[in-house]
Parts: structure tokens; sequence; C-alpha cells
């Protein structure tokens, strides 16, 4: 009964354990100062929006940094 158990949660910590890991990047416009930052969470406030093509969604933060470079409404100073 207790080996059972055990398995159970180990399976259940396996199968988790992933999907906590795999963290995403979006590359996110101030809709006020028009700059551009990275960040690992899906903007939830109206004065934040992601730009990029059709929001997409990166796997590392250098990717994100690379596209944001790329990305026309996006102002550097």
């Amino acid at each position: 009964m207790k080996i059972k158990l055990a398995l159970a949660g180990l399976l259940a910590v396996g199968v988790t354990l992933p999907a906590v890991a795999q963290t995403s990047y979006y590359v996110v416009q101030d809709t006020k100062t028009k700059k551009c930052t990275i960040m690992d969470k899906r903007p939830t406030v109206t004065e934040e929006t992601v730009v990029g093509p059709d929001g997409v969604v990166y796997k590392t933060r250098t990717e994100a940094e690379s596209a944001m470079k790329t990305v026309k409404v996006c102002t550097t100073e």
C-alpha cells in the first residue's frame, strides 16, 4: 500500500514538473511610453500589450531579445 502511494506521488510530481519548468517569454510594449520589455508572464493590465508577429511566445529570453530588435513599434532610447 505504501509503495503504491509513493509511486502515485512520484508520478504526479513527474507529470507536473516539466510544466512548471517551462517558462515563456513575451515582448511587451508599454502603450504610454512605447518602450518594449521582455516579460515571463502575459501582461494583464491594459497599459501593456504583447507585440510581435501574432503575439508569439518565445521559449528562451535570448529568442525574445533577438525578436525585440526586429519589432518596428519598439523604440530604443
